[in-house]
């Protein structure tokens, strides 16, 4: 128990601290408060701040092990994962405020990725939006959502930038882009941590996986990276940097070693660039068990090592593998960790439950009636269907067979995915029911009740059982279109789900080639958490749809497309390979010193397929047209701070309405270091009706034309540039203009 003259001081310092008017911000009553909680504690107390167990489930529910209820009894741990539910997380916190001995509440965190019981598509799918105010609406809802059953914190969003699909954990990014995920990465951010932290709402949110995670070699999960250090800031480190731009107030550390060095351990990651270059003042997190796994790496020799060496990077919170519970307190002992280091990492980690006021009311978030009120409204379910349809990128729409025709009789709906319900909220999907979500069969009946739908699973998605294409075939037969549902498996793309071939598993294929013997017409919809090689349905589908996972309202959202309801709009954030042979592929490649030549052997390029993909980066289809013309530099020459902007007209040349994503690229052709073929620097997305016209412009400033030189210095360098703007990156109108000098800054 605290002894009364303590609670006493702790408690008058805590209101003096509140009243004092030598104080300015809020930043600063709350820096004080958390000093005058750590001027309380013990060094186990303190270590205990440091400390992140699981929850567990089993048939009859969350539950907590007895050696870490202990803990907490004891003040020994500071944060629990995997723990939510108003009563439950009550109940753990119940066991922090009546029995520790300095009632410090508990954190709970969880893997809140895209939604929590309302589940929106998977990340890589709403890039697919390039819709930023929509994203950032998936993750206010989802945080509402989560907060209402007592969640604080989230390990969200992701920014790993990745160019291989092989790797699973493509889907709980936004793609391949650095510039892009940037934009979707702060999205998120801002969705989950709101304008006020302390609002009940919100949540704190986690940027992950720091750093350099999506290029782990061969695209296998925990695999090794390394890299330039120009490549790092170039491509990789930007979009977790936009989320330190945009607040977030916790950081993950990745599996894989950078260089060397695994991440978790890695000084220069974690302090170097996070906190001395970026100024970030929140708290790092391990991944799970990854200070533990630096025995596995190879670079500490016990648990003492381990947590030593975390600690020494930067490293604030050990999630899972209990090493600096049972390393810290005897390393402080023997002079061999400061205790004045932990103090550091204490006190920020005690800063974060102040803002979300969780010293004000620690059961402010463990609400069963706002739980009641909260979760799965239909708003939000709304939401998310807006979100799911947004997502869906048309790839192919031979003799416009899509929008369905409203004269179709009947439909045989064939694949494992067509009336497939557990796949649809992909993997991630925290708190989400998979028994709620809409199939694609249960969305055609409902928006299409007097077509006749001839429903076939065909096979499964992955076994090579062909006994069912027989009775495919005779309802194909039946059809006046055919609609084909194929893709993966839920848990075939997420964390430890790389494939070394991303082909449809299974024989998916097979069944669709004996579908199309029949000379219906076919539409094919892929759900898939990843870019799959698509060669002969690219070739031989008369309408190809991708539509990843769609979460909850995944049917909804796709009969929307299907029948015109809804005009799709998405573009691809990956590039689909025509072949695992060409992986690692993006839009942003380099020339080489030998561009490729179709007509000349000795030029980069394979001898047994072209190099372009089967679909370019920004790609998607619209039911509808779009022209580009007459594209306009405001000057052909600028000055290192002068702003120009570059005029493009759009045309709607098609039936409908449709929303058109508008590109625009750079290239810096002559430059002291080489440079990327062309760079997404912005976009704009337009609603143009049939025949409507709408000029828009692009301001293009120093900071679109900047890179790393040859010294490493961030500036822009005097030159020619070329201005691209399309609908896709390989699909663009060019201009050039003339940058009159150079300027350089740190960075």
């Amino acid at each position: 128990m605290l002894k009364p003259f303590n609670l006493f001081y702790f408690l008058l310092s805590l209101i003096l601290i509140s009243c004092s008017p030598s104080l300015q911000t809020p930043s600063d009553i709350i820096d004080m408060k958390a000093d005058s909680v750590l001027g309380l504690m013990t060094l186990e107390e303190k270590v205990g701040q440091l400390t992140l167990f699981t929850s567990d489930m089993d048939q009859t529910g969350a539950f907590i092990r007895k050696e870490y209820e202990q803990d907490i009894r004891d003040g020994r741990v500071g944060a629990i994962f995997n723990a939510y539910g108003a009563d439950y997380t009550r109940y753990l916190q119940e066991l922090a405020i009546s029995h520790s001995r300095l009632k410090i509440p508990l954190l709970f965190g969880y893997d809140v990725i895209h939604g929590h019981r309302t589940i929106f598509p998977v990340p890589i799918a709403e890039a697919s939006s390039w819709d930023l105010e929509a994203i950032e609406r998936s993750a206010r809802i989802a945080a509402i959502e989560a907060t209402a059953e007592g969640l604080h914190w989230t390990f969200a969003p992701m920014a790993d930038i990745s160019i291989d699909p092989r790797w699973g954990r493509v889907v709980e990014g936004a793609g391949e882009d650095p510039w892009l995920a940037s934009q979707i990465t702060a999205a998120r951010v801002r969705g989950f941590q709101g304008d006020d932290l302390t609002a009940v709402n919100t949540m704190a949110a986690t940027i992950k996986h720091f750093a350099a995670y999506g290029d782990s070699q061969a695209g296998r999960d925990y695999h090794s990276v390394d890299m330039s250090e120009r490549r790092l800031r170039e491509t990789f480190l930007p979009p977790y940097k936009a989320a330190i731009d945009a607040g977030v107030k916790t950081v993950m550390t990745s599996f894989n070693d950078l260089n060397g060095i695994p991440a978790t351990a890695n000084h220069f990651l974690m302090t170097q660039i996070l906190r001395d270059e970026w100024g970030f003042d929140g708290f790092v997190v391990t991944d799970y068990t990854a200070i533990m796994e630096l025995l596995h790496h190879g670079v500490a020799a016990d648990t003492a090592e381990a947590a030593k060496i975390a600690l020494q990077a930067g490293v604030d919170m050990d999630m899972q593998s209990g090493f600096y519970q049972k390393a810290l307190p005897d390393l402080v002992k023997k002079g061999l960790v400061s205790e004045q280091m932990i103090n550091k990492a204490v006190k920020r980690i005690l800063k974060i439950k102040f803002e979300l006021g969780l010293f004000d009311d620690p059961f402010r978030y463990s609400n069963p009636q706002r739980e009641k009120n909260e979760v799965m409204r239909e708003e939000f379910i709304e939401a998310a269907r807006d979100m799911a349809r947004k997502s869906i990128v048309l790839l192919k729409n031979d003799g416009q067979l899509l929008p369905l025709s409203k004269e179709v009789k009947r439909i045989a709906l064939i694949g494992p995915l067509a009336d497939g319900r557990r796949e649809l909220i992909g993997s991630w999907s925290a708190a989400g029911d998979w028994t709620k979500a809409v199939t694609l069969y249960e969305g055609l009946k409902a928006q299409l009740p007097h077509t006749k739908i001839l429903v076939e699973k065909g096979c499964d998605i992955n076994s090579s059982d062909r006994s069912s294409f027989a009775q495919a075939i005779k309802s194909a037969l039946q059809a006046d279109v055919i609609i084909l549902a194929l893709g993966e498996s839920y848990w075939m793309s997420g964390e430890a789900a790389s494939r070394s071939d991303i082909k449809l598993p299974g024989v998916q294929e097979e069944l669709a080639k004996a579908i199309h013997s029949t000379g219906k017409p076919v539409i094919t919809v892929i759900m898939s958490g990843r870019p799959l090689t698509l060669n002969w349905l690219a070739n031989n589908t008369n309408a190809l749809i991708q539509a990843w996972f769609l979460g909850t309202s995944s049917g909804n959202a796709i009969t929307d497309v299907l029948t015109g309801n809804y005009n799709p709009s998405g573009k691809l954030p990956m590039t689909f390979p025509k072949s695992v042979g060409q992986i690692p592929i993006h839009y942003n490649m380099k020339n080489t010193g030998r561009p490729f030549d179709p007509d000349n052997k000795y030029t980069s390029k394979y001898l047994d397929i072209s190099n372009e993909p089967l679909y370019a980066f920004g790609y998607g289809l619209s039911y509808t047209t779009f022209e580009y013309n007459d594209l306009k530099l405001s000057q052909n020459k600028m000055g290192a701070n002068d702003t120009i902007q570059a005029y493009i007209t759009i045309t709607n040349t098609g039936a409908y309405a449709g929303e058109e994503v508008v590109q625009l690229y750079i290239h810096d052709p002559v430059a002291s270091v080489t440079r990327a073929v062309k760079e997404l620097k912005d976009f704009r997305k337009i609603t143009l009706i049939p025949g409507e016209s709408s000029t828009i412009y692009f301001d293009i400033s120093r900071d679109k034309l900047s890179f790393y030189d040859a010294d490493m210095r961030w500036g822009a360098e005097k030159g020619d540039f070329i201005v691209m703007i399309g609908g896709s990156s390989d699909n663009t109108l060019s201009a050039s203009f003339e940058l009159s000098e150079s300027i350089w800054d740190q960075k």
